[in-house]
């Protein structure tokens, strides 16, 4: 299903909690133009479902930018169980075979230096309109510095954002992913730092959160799409107007690689006094679908999340 934040991290980055950006946008700008300490019932319901819709956006860079990372990391000799090969010096090009499956082919991509020396830093640019495989519509760039293969223990990668859109939503900030991995487990964590979602109609919000992904699946292969993550980690998103939301995993996230969204697990989501909760089990625990199921009022109240 999906996330509330998240993403393959692929490390694919996973995420962080939380998920779509379909976004009724006048009605709740009115709405939550005067929120006061106090939220209602349904102000928090509505922002949960805003903030779990927005941080797909993140969890859709995540899952590129790790995507790429893999590609990047097996065309250097430096990919299943994170063996090295004799390459140094070699020039490689990785095919971008699977991130093209979601990213289609109008984006360009080039890798500086193109052996398997590191540092080195790869560059996605989507230029002023790419539309993806998946039908999102992206524009400007995402940048990745590598300071070793994304499987080598202690290596990181950094994500910058340059001019970056998702569906004319504007997305900014640093995302860094850093491998914690102790073979046979394989581990990274994956910060968000001074994130930042302009939407079209101006309003947003800042986000930083943490998360730790474990791969769980596919560790044998070189393949990525057979690749399967656990997440957990918190966030929290301040909204133009000072409200506050903080959302911690209570049930890991799975993320298959092969399926767009995050598939099981729950969310905890805090917004001042009121407490909410978001399962992407829902409806069918474990099926790769858009829908996860929000529930606050100790369960009697309900929604359910359509996800990008």
């Amino acid at each position: 299903m999906k996330t509330l934040s998240i993403n393959r991290i692929t490390l694919a980055a996973i995420a962080v909690l939380f998920s779509t950006f379909i976004f009724t946008s006048c009605q709740k700008e009115n709405s939550f133009s005067n929120l006061t300490e106090t939220v209602t019932e349904e102000e928090a319901a509505n922002l949960s479902d805003e903030s779990s819709q927005a941080e797909a956006s993140f969890d859709d860079a995540d899952d590129i930018g790790f995507t790429a990372a893999e590609e990047e990391g097996n065309a250097g000799g430096f990919g299943v169980e994170g063996r090295p090969a004799n390459t140094q010096n070699r020039n490689f090009l990785p095919n971008f075979f699977e991130l093209r499956e979601r990213i289609g082919d109008c984006a360009t991509i080039t890798v500086t230096p193109n052996d398997s020396t590191y540092p080195k830093t790869v560059t996605i640019d989507f230029g002023d309109s790419c539309r993806g495989r998946d039908g999102k519509v992206r524009r400007g760039k995402l940048v990745l510095h590598f300071t070793g293969p994304v499987r080598r223990p202690g290596s990181v990668v950094t994500l910058t954002f340059a001019g970056y859109y998702v569906n004319r939503v504007h997305i900014e900030g640093t995302k860094v992913f850093a491998n914690l991995s102790e073979p046979p487990v394989h581990k990274w964590s994956l910060a968000t730092v001074d994130g930042k979602v302009t939407f079209p109609n101006g309003r947003g919000y800042r986000y930083d959160g943490i998360k730790t992904v474990t791969q769980i699946a596919g560790m044998l292969t070189g393949i990525v799409r057979d690749d399967v993550y656990k997440i957990t980690g918190r966030s929290k998103t301040i909204f133009n107007n000072g409200t506050t939301i903080n959302l911690n995993t209570e049930d890991p996230l799975i993320k298959k690689v092969n399926c767009h969204w995050i598939s099981e697990g729950t969310v905890k989501i805090k917004i001042n006094d009121r407490v909410l909760k978001l399962d992407f089990g829902f409806p069918g625990n474990g099926d790769c679908d858009n829908k996860a199921l929000l529930t606050w009022n100790n369960g009697n109240n309900q929604r359910v999340i359509t996800l990008p």
